[in-house]
């Protein structure tokens, strides 16, 4: 028999580590600060500057800070602005100031909140400025600056503070993957019409704008300087998301690494890169998620090292998608969608995607901004459900890029429920349900994909609009991928999607 104090205390017991968990658990989310700093203005510190100093420790490469105060309706005001361990004196020193403008703001090495700069961050002394331009006679305000640490290798959505959803509901966002501007190759006409210049990033994202796009990934050579655009932009754009992602050009090939902006030595061949497993390894660390760029492109003097020709075997395993598809290329001898299916042949299991691989967003032939689009099914508009949504599979490509083309594919054996990127297992002699959906023009059709060959499942997959069709595949028990096109009218192309496995 339990004593009292023991039914007293064990249910203290058990909330204390409880709360414990849930502090952990923020933590790791990136939710909860790393200091938290509190203090008072009072009158007599009217027109005055009130320092609030910190110590930001090694190995931090991130500083955002949460800023609030009270007596908003007395008038009161407080303004912002951020020293380096320099103060005002040296290289390291004043690194922005805001006003009281901005609650919350954040820099780094490669980005900042406009007011405020980009830059080293030094381990040592640093120092919240408050300017007090008004505060009346006999009042006081209450401070609180909330503040995170960003370490390397942290996701680039870390502090979650920083990055909300953009939209919170499920569903597919369309998007588009591959796309250059002014800070590597991208040009476009000058406003005079007079010449080509670096094309800023605003005209992608209004091309992005105007096909209708929910996210849009800006993917420039090797750089990352993109980042900082980013961070000024992304508060008013908030109705697409941008996603930080670099165009990883090698002499022996392409690859996008998206939901990064962390510095990363691409010198494949190089005495620290010796070849492309040690760059995806490094890659991987950034919590980053790569795809291999148009595959089967020349890889000669049109097209420098934009072929996929890795000197040494790839760890495929380390590679999480395959640019299926890029700009007009779907059914053209260079289309990146056979060397695809030869990757799912041999077992590995790769997220087809597309990318329109823009270099002018001005542009109104060919290649423009989201042709083709990638359709992400996501639990939400944000930059880590967009990038699981791809790493699952669930995924399509619109071809041409339009507003409400659709095609999905979902799976049933027994209890057992499965889509686009999942797996599932049935027995030989077993039964596969299929049921594939699609939303196409008139006189599409879908055609069902098995490893790589054309199947014939015996059901009228006339599109006429809209399909939605069940039949059933027999199982041999062996391990298979199933996905699905649709085609219009002479063959063309409109819509590929991502296979099924069975029995992986």
């Amino acid at each position: 028999m339990k004593s009292p104090l023991l039914r007293i205390y064990l249910p203290l017991l058990a909330l204390m580590i409880l709360l414990m968990c849930l502090a952990c658990t923020a933590r790791a989310d990136g939710n909860a600060p790393d200091l938290v700093l509190q203090g008072q203005i009072h009158a007599n510190e009217n027109h005055t500057y009130h320092l609030v100093p910190f110590t930001v420790p090694a190995n931090v490469n991130r500083i955002t800070v949460q800023f609030d105060y009270s007596g908003r309706k007395d008038h009161t005001t407080i303004d912002l602005g951020l020293l380096g361990p320099d103060g005002f004196r040296g290289q390291d020193g004043f690194r922005g100031w805001s006003g009281g403008s901005k609650k919350l703001f954040t820099i780094s090495a490669t980005d900042a909140t406009p007011s405020f700069l980009p830059g080293a961050i030094r381990p040592g002394r640093w120092t919240l400025l408050l300017g007090i331009p008004n505060i009346r006679p006999n009042l006081s305000a209450d401070f609180t600056a909330k503040i995170w640490f960003g370490r390397p290798g942290d996701p680039a959505w870390l502090p979650e503070v920083l990055n909300p959803p953009l939209r919170s509901e499920a569903g597919w966002y369309r998007g588009d993957l591959h796309m250059h501007g002014a800070h590597s190759d991208g040009s476009c006409v000058s406003q005079s019409g007079k010449q080509r210049v670096p094309c800023p990033l605003f005209l992608t994202i209004d091309a992005a704008l105007q096909r209708g796009l929910d996210f849009i990934a800006l993917s420039d050579h090797n750089s990352v300087s993109q980042a900082n655009d980013i961070r000024e932009l992304q508060p008013y754009y908030d109705q697409l998301l941008l996603m930080p992602a670099r165009e990883i050009t090698t002499f022996s090939g392409h690859a996008n690494l998206f939901g990064s902006d962390e510095p990363l030595d691409f010198r494949v061949g190089s005495a620290s890169v010796p070849d492309w497993n040690a760059l995806l390894r490094a890659a991987a660390k950034l919590h980053g998620l790569v795809s291999i760029n148009h595959p089967i492109r020349p890889d000669d003097e049109t097209c420098m090292g934009c072929g996929w020709a890795p000197d040494k075997p790839v760890d495929m395993q380390l590679v999480r998608a395959i640019e299926a598809v890029n700009g007009v290329d779907a059914m053209l001898p260079d289309s990146g969608i056979p060397f695809w299916q030869r990757l799912l042949d041999q077992g590995y299991r790769l997220t087809g995607v597309g990318g329109s691989d823009n270099h002018d967003a001005k542009q109104v032939l060919g290649g423009l901004v989201g042709t083709p689009t990638t359709v992400v099914h996501a639990s939400e508009l944000s930059m880590p459900a967009v990038l699981a949504g791809i790493r699952a599979g669930h995924v399509f490509i619109d071809v041409q890029g339009t507003r409400d083309r659709m095609l999905d594919l979902t799976a049933s054996a027994g209890a057992q429920t499965a889509e686009m990127g999942d797996e599932i297992g049935v027995a030989a002699g077993q039964k596969l349900r299929l049921t594939v959906t699609a939303t196409a023009p008139e006189g599409a059709r879908a055609e069902m994909i098995v490893d790589g060959k054309p199947w014939q499942p015996g059901a009228d997959l006339a599109v006429n609009g809209k399909l939605k069709q069940s039949f059933d595949w027999p199982s041999d028990g062996k391990r298979h991928w199933i996905r699905a096109n649709v085609r219009g009218g002479g063959g063309v192309l409109l819509l590929v999607g991502n296979p099924i496995y069975i029995n992986h």
